[in-house]
């Protein structure tokens, strides 16, 4: 299975995608609002849990290429937030892309594609998503999507040591159409 959208294919991952996407996660600029860059390690890591995500639920975070060029770009889908978060139990919309992809539009395109197929097939009756309070290119990301800001789920970052930068979160919803 896969997502197509004009200019790009979200689909399941492939081990070809593990040195591409390792180096998108190594990348400090594109990782500015992570806790750290990845390792290769766990990049690969990641990309295991993410592919048994879809093993166990149907669903999950798609690799993103460029239908032109066949070339990984990021990660955009759906997961199951993690018990571990002070939000309610649901799903939320994720998307990841290389800095190098910035700044053209496709993270929107991706997550909205992301976004139908979750309410279509699934029945999802809202999305969530969540990003540092500082990330304004997500938080624009999310305005694009009609997401709302919740202000009542906004949150510490449970992973992240009091008075980091990243700590504080916002949250924001998405209701099927």
């Amino acid at each position: 299975m896969q997502l197509l959208t004009p200019r790009l294919m979200l689909r399941r991952w492939r081990d070809s995608d593990r040195a591409p996407l390792a180096a998108i996660t190594a990348d400090a600029l594109t990782m500015r609002f992570f806790a750290s860059p990845r390792t290769v390690a766990q990049s690969d890591a990641w990309m295991a849990r993410t592919d048994a995500h879809f093993g166990r639920h149907g669903f999950g975070i798609w690799a993103v290429e460029l239908r032109e060029q066949a070339r990984l770009i990021g990660f955009v889908g759906l997961s199951t937030i993690p018990e571990y978060l002070p939000l309610p139990a649901g799903v939320e919309l994720v998307w990841t892309l290389g800095a190098a992809s910035w700044g053209r539009g496709y993270a929107p395109e991706a997550a909205a594609a992301a976004a139908a197929d979750g309410f279509a097939r699934f029945g999802f009756p809202e999305l969530f998503a969540f990003t540092a309070a500082v990330n304004a290119p997500s938080r624009r990301v999310m305005a694009k999507l009609g997401m709302r800001l919740d202000p009542l789920a906004g949150f510490e970052h449970p992973l992240l040591p009091v008075g980091h930068p990243l700590a504080r979160h916002v949250t924001c919803r998405l209701a099927a159409p």
